[in-house]
């Protein structure tokens, strides 16, 4: 528990954090990585190169600070974030190296400005929201179906779309029930590379009768391409082996009679189509307001999986956007389609996350009945 001057102190730095808040975490990610190179092997590159992470951290500090009074108030974000560190293998020893970094990045950019008094307030605060985490995530991996990473084998491969392929994966142990929305972690080390790598890929489908299903976006090109998703694409074949860590994720369907909004984007369509099958196989009744957003009918994956799925719903309604040519979903689209008192959930890459919770926002929706999984750290979405 904090003392009311601590708090009071960490307060007041709340209007320098929301001024240099990401220039603060930038800083922490690369001394961080110069002291300690070997936790390389486990951050995203490309979320560190777009800015996406340190946004996503500093938003979390923030959050940290204005409910400092009352941390119970972030443990949504919490266990959101928790997810990912457990399915990344983060353990409470990697927390003090955090810490560290943390106060010398804060001391680093506020200079004179980062009293002693600041500076001490952060380390007592850091120390209890860390043990928070700590302690969440605990549970997680108490909870966790396999402990660590397991061998898994590639017993099949097939193109969905142009640019999204689907790999199932078989391991030589019972799988467990899985739920839609859930992702699991692959490690890899492509060819060249001095780290490993660890990337989320949700899961397709919660039938695991054949192995667990999940699909890969070819991401960018040349020197933006994307780590994994070419090396996945290009070099893992049938008979070839991955290495995994448990299903994991927050983002989970939950039962209900309210009619039910499932929107995706692109690749964001892999949740959700788990969620639709799950749904149709075990409540046909509730109405269902599916809605895809793609380029093209080339770029449209799973649209056999989806059409079955849909025409075997009672009520259900389908809607397909190709951007390529239609325009795209405005709040015109919004107030006709998605009917007040829905549960929503929105999948897909971190601008159209934005542009979705925008626009539902204008059309009278709170953040809160929003449900959401951004491709890319959810903390650089949400509003704190």
């Amino acid at each position: 528990m904090l003392d009311q001057q601590t708090r009071d102190i960490i307060k007041a730095t709340i209007p320098v954090l929301e001024q240099h808040g990401t220039t603060i975490t930038k800083t922490f990610y690369h001394n961080m990585f110069s002291a300690h190179p070997e936790l390389l092997n486990v951050f995203n590159k490309t979320n560190q190169t777009q800015g996406r992470q340190p946004m996503a951290l500093a938003s979390t500090v923030l959050a940290a600070a204005k409910h400092i009074d009352n941390l119970a108030a972030i443990l949504p974000n919490v266990m959101q974030i928790g997810h990912k560190h457990r399915a990344l293998e983060i353990k409470a020893e990697h927390y003090p190296i955090v810490g560290e970094n943390l106060l010398k990045a804060i001391k680093e950019v506020l200079g004179e400005a980062a009293t002693p008094a600041i500076i001490d307030a952060w380390a007592k605060a850091y120390g209890v929201i860390a043990d928070v985490f700590i302690q969440v995530e605990q549970t997680m991996y108490d909870a966790a179906a396999w402990e660590g990473y397991k061998p898994f084998k590639v017993v099949a491969k097939r193109a969905v779309s142009d640019q999204i392929t689907e790999f199932t994966v078989q391991a030589d142990f019972p799988l467990p029930i899985v739920k839609a929305g859930q992702y699991i972690t692959v490690r890899v080390q492509p060819e060249g590379e001095t780290n490993t790598a660890w990337r989320h890929y949700s899961l397709c489908s919660t039938d695991t009768n054949n192995g667990l299903k999940f699909a890969v976006k070819r991401e960018g090109v040349g020197e933006q391409k994307g780590l994994v998703s070419h090396y996945l694409h290009d070099h893992v074949q049938v008979g070839d082996k991955l290495d995994f860590t448990a299903p994991a994720g927050d983002f989970l369907l939950a039962q209900s009679d309210k009619p039910l909004v499932l929107i995706s984007g692109g690749v964001g369509i892999t949740p959700l189509l788990a969620m639709l099958e799950q749904q149709v196989n075990t409540n046909d009744q509730r109405k269902i307001h599916w809605i895809h957003s793609c380029r093209n009918r080339e770029n449209h994956a799973f649209k056999a999986e989806v059409d079955t799925l849909i025409n075997k719903a009672r009520h259900a309604q389908n809607h397909v956007i190709y951007t390529a040519q239609q325009a795209r979903i405005d709040a015109n689209f919004i107030a006709k389609h998605i009917p007040q008192g829905a549960d929503v959930y929105v999948c897909g890459t971190i601008s159209f996350m934005e542009s979705m919770i925008d626009l539902l926002k204008q059309q009278g929706w709170h953040e809160n009945d929003i449900h959401f999984e951004p491709f890319g750290p959810k903390m650089s979405v949400v509003t704190v």
